[in-house]
């Protein structure tokens, strides 16, 4: 293989992405498959410490401050763990890229569309996720799973129900190739098989084997 494949999690709060990001891996390890595994914020030590600062709740940052210490977390993950690892020819499976700026910042926020993408662009590398699972939940069960899972709330938590409703209206509405909608009411177990489903269609030379 001379690249590698690129699967990107994305969905509002409470969707569920941390739920399936690890029986996913299980699924892709017994198909003989070990994927790399990253997060957004985060995952390298600059990005991770841009993520403490922007999920703080305590100190409050200007959207657009906001949208560049998401671009350079994302700018440094490039670098430093995707690109190499999708030329080496490795599957890589992300929570949360690009298209999580232009929901919450773009759209959340209210910021140039134009500004955004380019900053995007730059950030990236030009890199596209090949599969992304976009799980869709209305703002309200998401909250509510917050709660009752005793989640504390971090700053885009805090933000207004309008800004939650903006974003997962953008997400409802995204579609183009390699995107799949799922949907996010579903027990874990029913959820994991249907993104299983996707994950398999969309590079069955890379996974064979199947699990469960």
């Amino acid at each position: 293989m001379s690249r590698g494949f690129f699967i990107v999690l994305e969905g509002p709060e409470g969707s569920g992405k941390s739920t399936l990001m690890g029986p996913l891996v299980e699924r892709m390890r017994a198909s003989h498959v070990d994927p790399v595994v990253v997060r957004e914020p985060g995952s390298t030590r600059a990005a991770e410490i841009a993520r403490e600062a922007l999920l703080d709740p305590e100190h409050p940052i200007g959207p657009l401050a906001e949208l560049f210490l998401y671009l350079a977390a994302r700018a440094d993950l490039v670098h430093t763990i995707i690109r190499p690892a999708l030329d080496a020819g490795r599957v890589v499976l992300s929570d949360r890229f690009a298209l999580s700026t232009e929901a919450y910042q773009m759209v959340g926020r209210g910021l140039d569309p134009a500004l955004v993408r380019a900053g995007n662009r730059a950030a990236t590398q030009g890199i596209t996720p090949d599969l992304t699972l976009i799980l869709d939940l209305s703002p309200e069960l998401g909250q509510a799973r917050q709660i009752a899972a005793g989640k504390r709330q971090d700053r885009l938590d805090r933000e207004s129900a309008e800004f939650h409703r903006r974003v997962v209206e953008y997400y409802l509405a995204v579609q183009g190739e390699g995107v799949r909608h799922l949907d996010g009411r579903l027990p874990p177990d029913q959820l994991l098989q249907t993104a299983w489903s996707e994950v398999r269609a969309a590079a069955p030379a890379l996974f064979p084997v199947v699990v469960g």
